[in-house]
């Protein structure tokens, strides 16, 4: 009990001391809770949906990849009208209606502006039917009567201020269609993003799968008294054993679930990665301010030692001091966590992802988690100084307070800081001579981790080195108010390294991800120069193939030498050797596409593989299976008959276009696959006239003015879109470290603050032998600089030295190009000196306004 009544005496006394390490505790915890109930809110949002629009049980095609998903031929897999009638006899059913959805079309207003959504969800099409009443509510307007007429549902309307009467075309792989607005419909449930238009049935079969009678799947609903289970072994028993997909509500759901689930999961846990940075540069932040402030009362736990408390009393009071911390800033950080999620649902509310705070989903695991992961980290986090001052001797009492315990940086800490250091490079080095990726990968990760342990270890014996060579450059100049700051940032080296280090951690990922983002685009654009030989590039901005309608408007365009098209084919493939290879990905182009995208050989010419009955291969997949020039392959294509083909060239695989590519002429595709089952373009590229780029370039645009979901671009705009996807990328993860920075700059903040009033009499004295407020204003924030400059130092350096050897990884993938990112590096560099001058404001302003004389007579 008196453990804990010191321990809450100390904690509420240096209440103020401990705020800083509080917020890191509040902001860490935050994150990760935020993280956890944004990602359960959207599940729930996803599961309310998904069970709201899923029939009691649905009858798919078996082929069907699910319903409304087009394979790349651009028309859904669907069954015949037959279907519904025969599902219908099936015991236990109370109705069956056929359904028609298609998620390969684009949808456009009178403007020719794309209503879809941008957050990368559907735009679905189909037939209104009853089911859809389970979900959707028509709140305007009527259900579409005839070709004429099409319903759309409330929030895309709303988005795009669209009104009943205002003209729609969608564009589908079977062609246009334009209809009215006859009705909106709003959905009972949160719509994540979706955009959804409705037509009539017939319209529906007509526009999206190319012929009437056909269905993309049946609804059924279940007579009462009738389980879903039950319901589906009688359909099944009614239908084509094998024939047809057959699931339950909870089936369909859970299946629709699993094609977010993915999605979901990898943005939770790269959330919770960006946490658990922010939570290890907030352990250094509270290393150091148990450590001062165990530093700071040294006297006073001297005199405890005196009168009798044990080391085991001390040490325990120093970390109930922590766990008070923890439960404080751990409670904090879960409201905090609620509050953040609620500002994340608004932010993609933003960018296209409707999320409702009525489906706010806080589960009891995520404040348990919260709480437990904020305290057991400030509790080790306050170990080691814990331990320190369980070592304070009685005789401690009879010296002055505050005076540095460590100040220098212990020999075996160098030691072991070099050594982990010397092995973390040994892995980079590793990584960097490796053959493959996948092995160099594990090499690169324990690099990392090792180089970064070692460099945090090794930080104060090399804050003496680099403070005084910063010393040397910025502070010497302002006289003896620098060399005052250059001895302070000097005075504990261990207190140093470790504000230095939390700032270190978020600027090395910086400074690695800078690298490899820059080294990706210029890899590419250097690519581009040496492999595409087309003018122009056309293709989707959400990746759909080109319709046919398309195409053609593309190929009747003027001012152009040659059009090439360029289609993707499943195919199984059997070696002379009798070895099958599933599902291999194959490239199904015109001739001309050896002139369009140049590709080195090892063996034969590229342009004999778009001969007949004949192809390409990459010299990896032949040197796996043994094959040359002139082996045959049988191709057994998905959906058409089996051929045997002639290798006729076998290309190098050492680019990053293209890598790996297997080709053979279109021509020679249309003779084994129905025409009904080709894939459609998936790009297009287009080689302008002798000296008309820009007539051609403007022709195909306007050949494509029409259908707004595709691009022309040439190899500038191409190289711009590339550099603009990294850079969007790049941002997003910068704005995710961005909380561990600010973690950081707290940690300059509190470990200035603490270094004031560790220095109270020491300060007075200056102050009283002539040194002006001005003056000491600007020694702290010189100090404060100097510790900034050396974290923003190391971690730039460490991150650079991560993204190097990253790249040399990706130069086995064909991304051969390192550029270091310099404008980046050295405007991080600068920058950190401006966090150095802002950390320092506070800390700076109390120094200034203490009265002199209480400052000297403090003990």
């Amino acid at each position: 009990m008196t453990v804990l009544k010191t321990s809450m005496r100390n904690f509420l006394a240096h209440k103020g001391r401990m705020a800083l390490s509080a917020v890191a505790v509040i902001l860490s915890v935050a994150f990760v809770c935020g993280t956890l109930v944004f990602s359960d809110t959207m599940s729930t949002t996803f599961d309310k949906l998904f069970a709201a629009t899923s029939a009691d049980v649905t009858v798919s095609p078996r082929s069907a990849e699910g319903a409304g998903q087009a394979p790349s031929s651009g028309k859904p897999e669907s069954m015949p009208a037959s279907v519904v009638s025969r599902a219908r006899k099936a015991e236990g059913v109370k109705t069956a209606e056929g359904a028609v959805s298609s998620e390969s079309v684009t949808v456009v207003n009178s403007e020719n502006k794309d209503v879809g959504p941008t957050s990368g969800g559907p735009t679905i099409a189909g037939n209104w039917t009853h089911n859809d009443l389970r979900s959707m509510d028509i709140t305007s307007g009527h259900a579409p009567r005839g070709p004429t007429e099409a319903m759309i549902d409330a929030d895309t309307a709303d988005k795009h201020d669209l009104k009943i009467g205002d003209e729609l075309r969608t564009i589908a792989a079977t062609g246009d269609h334009t209809a009215k607005i006859s009705g909106i419909a709003a959905f009972k449930v949160t719509n994540p993003g979706a955009t959804i238009v409705y037509f009539d049935t017939e319209t529906a079969q007509r526009e999206l799968l190319g012929a009437t009678g056909r269905f993309t799947h049946v609804s059924l609903t279940a007579a009462a008294g009738v389980s879903d289970t039950a319901l589906k072994a009688n359909v099944a028993s009614a239908l084509d054993k094998g024939a047809y997909d057959i699931k339950t509500q909870k089936e369909t759901a859970d299946d629709n679930r699993k094609s977010v689930g993915s999605f979901l999961d990898v943005m939770k846990y790269a959330m919770l990665g960006f946490a658990g940075i922010a939570f290890l540069v907030g352990i250094f932040l509270i290393i150091n301010t148990f450590s001062m402030l165990v530093a700071q009362r040294t006297r006073e736990i001297g005199l405890m030692r005196a009168i009798g408390s044990s080391r085991k009393q001390v040490n325990r009071s120093v970390l109930t001091e922590a766990v008070l911390l923890g439960v404080v800033g751990s409670v904090l950080g879960v409201g905090a966590g609620v509050g953040l999620a609620v500002g994340l649902m608004k932010l993609m509310s933003g960018v296209g992802m409707e999320l409702s705070t009525g489906d706010l989903t806080v589960n009891w695991t995520t404040p348990v988690v919260g709480m437990v992961l904020g305290v057991v980290v400030t509790v080790l986090a306050a170990y080691l100084p814990a331990r320190r001052a369980g070592k304070v001797s009685p005789m401690a009492a009879l010296r002055d307070a505050g005076t540095p315990a460590d100040g220098r940086a212990s020999t075996l800490r160098a030691v072991i800081g070099l050594v982990l250091t010397g092995a973390g490079a040994f892995g980079l080095y590793t990584a960097s001579q490796a053959d493959k990726a996948s092995e160099g990968s594990l090499f690169l990760g324990g690099g990392v981790v090792l180089t970064l342990v070692g460099f945090v270890v090794v930080g104060p014996v090399l804050a003496s080195g680099v403070v005084r060579v910063f010393s040397a450059v910025l502070l010497r100049a302002f006289g003896p108010v620098g060399r005052m700051a250059e001895r302070n940032a000097l005075r504990n080296p261990r207190r140093t390294g470790a504000t230095g280090a939390a700032l270190m951690i978020g600027l090395a990922l910086v400074a690695c991800l800078s690298v490899v983002g820059s080294s990706m685009v210029a890899s590419a654009t250097d690519e581009l120069d040496k492999s595409v030989g087309a003018d122009f590039i056309v293709q989707s901005d959400k990746g759909a193939p080109i319709t046919a309608k398309a195409a053609a408007s593309l190929e009747k365009a003027e001012h152009i030498g040659h059009i090439t098209r360029l289609k993707g084919v499943e195919a199984d493939m059997t070696t002379p050797g009798g070895k099958t290879v599933d599902e291999v990905s194959l490239s199904a182009a015109d001739p001309t596409y050896a002139k369009d995208l140049r590709r080195e050989t090892v063996a034969g010419e590229l342009s004999a593989a778009y001969g007949k009955n004949a192809m390409s291969v990459g010299d990896k997949f032949a040197e796996k299976h043994g094959l040359g020039v002139g082996d045959e392959l049988k191709v057994a294509f998905a959906h058409g008959r089996t051929a045997d083909l002639r290798i006729a060239a076998v290309t190098k695989d050492d680019g990053a276009l293209d890598n790996g590519a297997m080709y053979l002429s279109i021509s020679t595709l249309e003779k084994y696959v129905p025409a009904d089952r080709i894939t459609q373009n998936e790009i297009m590229f287009a080689t302008a006239a002798k000296g008309q780029e820009e007539a051609a370039y403007q022709s195909l645009k306007d050949a494509l003015a029409a259908y707004p979901q595709y691009k022309v671009m040439d190899q500038t705009d191409f190289k711009e879109t590339l550099k603009d996807q990294v850079g969007q990328l790049l941002n997003m993860v910068y704005g995710l470290l961005g909380l561990a920075i600010i973690v950081a700059i707290l940690g300059v903040v509190n470990t200035l603050a603490l270094s004031v009033v560790e220095r109270t009499r020491e300060i007075g004295l200056m102050r009283a032998i002539g040194l002006s407020r001005r003056q000491l204003r600007r020694m702290i924030r010189m100090e404060s600089v100097v510790i900034a400059l050396f974290g923003a130092l190391l971690g730039l350096g460490l991150g650079m030295g991560w993204g190097a050897t990253a790249q040399k990884l990706l130069a086995l993938e064909g991304l051969k190009v390192l550029e270091i990112p310099w404008p980046t590096i050295i405007a991080v560099f600068v920058g950190s000196a401006f966090v150095g001058l802002f950390a320092a404001l506070v800390p700076a302003f109390r120094a200034g306004r203490m009265n002199v004389l209480n400052a000297i007579a403090t003990e």
